[in-house]
């Protein structure tokens, strides 16, 4: 989101605002806290579209009976690194993060993990999942079926895919991690529903009408699909991350996805999965990390093309955005401020303005 004009408040007034209006509505503290924690955190990596943006349709949907309140989120298959688990209709969030724990703790004893899950629900920016095992150490590398079909298949009409991002985190030395966080499209559905709230237009080679022509306005999204990133190469991708994140997992894909932004009760069962690589399993964590900075180095000094005026590996502006965020606060745009002023006044709490 831009920054002019933005009210910027500390992380932790933020996570606390999130936290109680969610507590409100019927979710227990502890997971209400958890929930606030992993939204802030794709805020604070500038994934704007999946954080505190999305906490008004979190609490419609758990008005609505739509999330499983207390839930029992468990594993149900389990075999030395591989483990599945059910995630009972609990918000993603919570989902997720015992996934990714599961898988950690799974890759410390094995080597290596892979944690999927079902009856899972929308999770926020897959960055902050792959991001999660790298603090120990480990390359985590994470995919998720999109919680709305917005993608038809290459030369088709009929939206039957989502937009299935891949995330990769990787441990790095001194010059930090690499982080690789990415829909499958040229835009993640949640920019497009920024654009509608921002009165914005859209780039023309991010949607397309049944007919082929570019669709820039995002109000009429509903009439076109998304395009996937480099033609069949994106829609082969989106499909093979559908299968491991949701087919593998007893999740759903294809005409069995509900769309989360336009049912609020209808169990969504989305799916996920998470790959965890530890790197002390192989020995020298330390050059592994060294080796990184080398590699880094020399792609950043590298000669530049016309036209740029740097090199970055991925993440470098999510991750600076990160500790910049985490210093100064978080922006929240006036479209932003006036709808979570509404899930104040819905939840008895203070306007947004007035916390501190």
């Amino acid at each position: 989101m831009p920054d002019s004009d933005a009210l910027r408040l500390p992380v932790a007034t933020l996570q606390r605002f999130a936290a109680q209006a969610l507590a409100h509505h019927g979710l227990p503290a502890a997971d209400a806290d958890t929930v606030a924690e992993m939204m802030i955190e794709a805020d604070l990596h500038g994934a704007d579209a999946h954080g505190l943006f999305r906490l008004p349709r979190y609490i419609d949907r758990l008005r609505a009976g739509g999330y499983t309140r207390t839930p029992s989120i468990r594993v149900d298959k389990s075999k030395g690194g591989l483990a599945r688990v059910n995630g009972d209709g609990a918000m993603g969030h919570l989902v997720v993060r015992r996934c990714v724990d599961e898988a950690i703790m799974r890759a410390r004893e094995h080597g290596v993990s892979w944690v999927g899950c079902h009856d899972s629900n929308h999770a926020g920016a897959a960055g902050v999942w792959a991001m999660r095992p790298v603090a120990q150490d480990m390359i985590g590398i994470y995919m998720a079926v999109g919680s709305a079909n917005h993608m038809a298949p290459w030369g088709g009409t009929e939206s039957l895919l989502s937009t299935n991002p891949i995330a990769i985190g990787v441990p790095g030395g001194k010059g930090g991690p690499v982080l690789l966080d990415m829909a499958t499209t040229n835009a993640a559905y949640g920019k497009v529903k920024m654009a509608a709230a921002l009165g914005q237009t859209m780039p023309a080679d991010w949607m397309i009408d049944a007919q082929g022509a570019p669709l820039t306005d995002p109000t009429r999204a509903s009439e076109g699909s998304l395009l996937p990133i480099g033609g069949p190469k994106g829609y082969g991708l989106a499909l093979m991350i559908g299968l491991l994140a949701g087919t593998l997992n007893g999740a759903a894909l294809g005409r069995n996805l509900i769309d989360f932004n336009a049912d609020d009760t209808t169990p969504t069962n989305t799916g996920q999965s998470i790959l965890v690589i530890d790197l002390a399993a192989l020995g020298a964590v330390e050059l592994f990390k060294q080796q990184v900075d080398l590699l880094r180095q020399e792609l950043t000094e590298s000669a530049l093309r016309p036209g740029f005026d740097g090199i970055r590996l991925p993440g470098d502006r999510a991750l600076a955005l990160h500790r910049e965020r985490s210093a100064a606060g978080i922006p929240c745009p006036p479209v932003l401020v006036s709808a979570l002023n509404r899930v104040a006044q819905d939840a008895s709490l203070p306007a947004l303005e007035t916390w501190t």
